[in-house]
């Protein structure tokens, strides 16, 4: 008797372990950031690219109009392949385009926007990236909608064609 139930407990045991492993492989570990919408401009003071002037992030978004906050590095290969997307969105007068450089040198940055154009109205330096922290981005690139100091949307990852339609039908 003895025998036999070491046996069947071993067997029992690896039926319980297998049964942990496969629910285990049912759930998703993709982790994916919340886009919480609908709060206010952080209120930071930050370096501008061209001056070196620290104003407050609340100078900046001081209209009524819509902005557009994009977090971008010249050494972001996604940021590459936005740009044509924000380019095309300078040329709506309802926006404004503001940059937040990461993580970057103002030479590779100066040369990434000489080489495909500048959209950005203005330009925040956050290179030691705390900026960017501030306004809850995980990384490059990351827009935020903005009209009358609050975050109305969140673009994770790079702004395409069916984003840039969204983007349009909120401002008009």
């Amino acid at each position: 008797m003895k025998n036999k139930l070491i046996p069947l407990s071993i067997f029992l045991v690896f039926i319980v372990i297998f049964i942990i492993f496969y629910k285990g492989l049912q759930n998703t570990n993709i982790y994916t950031p919340g886009t919480k919408t609908s709060f206010e401009v952080p209120s930071v003071s930050v370096k501008l690219f061209n001056s070196n002037e620290i104003v407050n992030t609340l100078e900046i978004f001081s209209s009524d109009k819509f902005y557009l906050l994009n977090i971008w590095s010249s050494w972001c290969v996604p940021c590459r392949q936005e740009h044509s997307i924000l380019m095309e969105l300078t040329k709506d007068d309802n926006l404004r385009v503001i940059g937040i450089n990461y993580k970057d040198t103002k030479k590779n940055a100066n040369n990434f926007l000489k080489e495909l154009g500048n959209p950005y109205d203005n330009i925040i330096f956050d290179n030691k990236g705390t900026n960017a922290i501030e306004w809850g981005a995980y990384g490059v690139p990351e827009s935020f909608l903005i009209n009358n100091n609050k975050i109305i949307k969140k673009y994770i990852g790079p702004l395409n064609e069916r984003s840039m339609e969204e983007i349009k039908s909120f401002i008009k």
